[in-house]
């Protein structure tokens, strides 16, 4: 099978060469702008952040001239999110299990809820809300519930859709919070796990250690990072700091000029 792999987005072009060898069925060494045909199998090319070794592909991307990834962020496109919601849908079914509402957790989960809502083809559209992070990486005292779930949950099967476990404790407060309303089994799946959860979802589709960009939070990202820069926060400084995640110099300025 033939991948075609966009040489000027390093997240998927680094780690789609190194999954497939440096097999290119033409030159080996990439211009600026060129497309590769690569030959890999179809299950192995999606990159999986932290999953593959980014010694070796900051070594690769060096030698064929591509931007390196970003060791602190990565920002997943639409079409990514929709590869992982797709594959944990087919994990859900794969084990038969038929939610009969899905809650979203907010605000991160509800996007994801929403497709997967979509790909179950189940209508029965439930959200709360957890509130825990202040900035990136920086959390308040414990997570607290400013809205319950909106829906009822006696006796029924629940999945819980959010975006990312992160510390973990939201999840776990969200779980709690489920039984006591009468859930009788609750299954939680998330796009992406951290290694340091103290909660691990039922389904996931990818473990990374960095913090992730989320589509529906590009311009929430961008602020708090313009907020943090010690260097000043310029959208030149914040196109430095988010190069290689992902996200393209001309996004981050048409977001740039949305937050002043």
């Amino acid at each position: 099978m033939d991948v075609i792999v966009d040489s000027t987005n390093p997240v998927h072009s680094a780690s789609c060469i190194l999954r497939a060898g440096l097999g290119f069925s033409g030159d080996a060494f990439l211009h600026p702008g060129e497309v590769p045909s690569v030959q890999v199998s179809p299950h192995h090319w999606r990159p999986s952040d932290d999953q593959f070794n980014e010694t070796r592909i900051r070594d690769r991307a060096k030698l064929l001239g591509l931007a390196l990834l970003n060791r602190k962020y990565v920002a997943p496109g639409w079409d990514d999110v929709y590869d992982m919601m797709i594959e944990l849908a087919r994990q859900i079914k794969g084990i038969g299990y038929l939610p009969q509402v899905i809650v979203g957790v907010s605000r991160g989960g509800w996007p994801p809820a929403r497709i997967m809502s979509d790909l179950l083809e189940n209508a029965n559209l439930a959200n709360m809300k957890v509130e825990f992070y202040t900035n990136i990486g920086i959390t308040a005292q414990r997570p607290k519930i400013t809205q319950p779930v909106t829906s009822e949950v006696v006796g029924k099967r629940v999945l819980v859709v959010d975006d990312v476990a992160d510390s973990g404790h939201s999840l776990r407060v969200t779980v709690k919070h489920l039984a006591r309303k009468g859930a009788r089994e609750i299954r939680v799946c998330t796009l992406y796990v951290k290694p340091k959860s103290i909660f691990k979802p039922n389904h996931y589709a990818r473990t990374t250690s960095k913090w992730v960009i989320f589509p529906w939070e590009r311009l929430e990202a961008i602020h708090l990072i313009k907020r943090n820069l010690k260097s000043g926060g310029t959208t030149q400084a914040v196109i430095r700091e988010l190069k290689g995640s992902g996200l393209s110099p001309s996004l981050i300025r048409k977001l740039s000029a949305l937050d002043r």
